[in-house]
């Protein structure tokens, strides 16, 4: 039984899928907001959706028991609301890490899509949360 058909077995199949619409959604989404936080004024718009995303799938992860989305975006959560004190353009290092948050994110959904056995393993790359936020 692959991760999806065991999210069904534990959880009401509505949920489920509920859960897995809204995330890939949110997924399709996110890598415009991050590509355009290069610019001040789409700066504070776009950390606050991204961050409102991340909260939502944080959420959802956690009621359905879903780790390694959970531990991500929790991580990620952390550095958006850092993010979300400052008014200026995110770095290249901040945009970088986010696009493989994103990436990653696609490879869960994946994981989930085709029923895998397990998550895919986490990019290492990701463990190293940038320093620097703004440029």
């Amino acid at each position: 039984m692959g991760v999806f058909q065991e999210l069904e077995s534990e959880y009401d199949y509505e949920i489920v899928e509920e859960f897995f619409g809204h995330y890939s959604q949110m997924v399709e989404n996110m890598e415009s907001l991050i590509i355009s936080l290069d610019s001040k004024e789409a700066y504070g718009k776009n950390i606050n959706e991204l961050f409102r995303m991340f909260h939502t799938i944080k959420s959802g992860s956690a009621y359905l028991k879903i780790e390694p989305v959970r531990k991500l975006v929790t991580l990620v959560e952390e550095v958006l609301q850092e993010c979300r004190e400052l008014d200026a353009s995110a770095s290249e290092e901040l945009i970088n890490w986010l696009l493989s948050v994103s990436d990653q994110l696609n490879l869960y959904k994946e994981d989930l899509e085709n029923d895998k056995e397990e998550f895919s393993r986490l990019n290492h790359a990701i463990i190293k949360v940038p320093t620097v936020y703004v440029k």
